[in-house]
């Protein structure tokens, strides 16, 4: 792990590295917090607005708070949905939220909150923002448990010496790590699931360039010589035994949900 901040600020790029990736996950996860229609959401670490369009898609909400740090992903995520759509973009941090106490009825983190520096804190903000009665929930990838999408990656970096960039608050990306929040935070009816995805590649290269290309681990195979980025490339491809044809992997993401009293 390097002590580097892990930043998204290009929509398009973290688009080809994660959108997929995450409306996978994010249609699963909504099926299965079960908010019902017309209800007001909050959208913390909207990112690029990949699942912020799925919430307008699929449960025809009365409107969307959509938040992120970044201006770049805000900038990406305001072109994938009409003016007309019932959501506000804003510039915020997830942990002081520019909302009204109980002004939502479900407020959600997708993918984010490990990289929420003080992860109890921005849970305190949604669960700020909820009315009681509402729903207060998260997904993020089950780094530790080898689940996140780049983890062969990962691992063959460590191999060749190479720390690979952690979030923030990786530890609470667990199962038993998020359950002790919900808690701690006054959740009741606290329940976790893991959603295990599949996507397809036409072949290894599509993946492999997925991640090269992104600002997340451009900056760092930039660094590395041609040889060693070859090596690099090749180890992966050995670890994920991809041939020259269509490639299948899986990825896995941890849940968490919780009511407010």
């Amino acid at each position: 792990m390097t002590d580097e901040t892990i930043r998204f600020d290009d929509g398009a790029s973290y688009e080809l590295l994660m959108g997929r990736w995450s409306l996978l996950v994010g249609e699963r996860f909504i099926d299965w917090i079960d908010v019902p229609k017309r209800s007001r959401w909050l959208d913390v670490g909207c990112g690029n607005g990949a699942f912020t369009e799925l919430l307008v898609e699929r449960c025809m909400p009365a409107q969307v708070q959509a938040f992120d740090p970044s201006p770049g992903q805000l900038a990406y995520a305001r072109t994938r949905l009409p003016a007309a759509a019932p959501v506000t973009w804003a510039e915020a941090d997830a942990m002081s939220l520019p909302v009204t106490d109980g002004s939502s009825d479900a407020a959600v983190m997708a993918l984010v909150l490990f990289f929420v520096p003080e992860p109890a804190v921005g849970l305190a903000e949604m669960c700020r923002a909820v009315r009681s009665g509402g729903v207060v929930a998260a997904y993020h990838w089950d780094v530790l448990g080898g689940g996140f999408p780049l983890a062969a990656i990962g691992a063959e970096m460590l191999k060749l010496g190479i720390p690979p960039r952690m979030p923030p608050s990786v530890a609470a990306s667990t199962i038993e790590a998020s359950t002790t929040l919900w808690q701690d935070a006054g959740l009741r009816d606290v329940r976790t699931c893991q959603i295990t995805v599949q996507r397809s590649f036409d072949r290894f290269d599509d993946y492999w360039n997925s991640a090269a290309t992104s600002n997340t681990l451009r900056p760092m195979f930039d660094a590395l010589t041609d040889e060693r980025r070859e090596q690099l490339k090749a180890n992966v491809q050995r670890r994920l035994r991809a041939g020259d044809g269509p490639l299948t992997l899986s990825a896995r993401s941890n849940a968490i949900s919780g009511i407010k009293p």
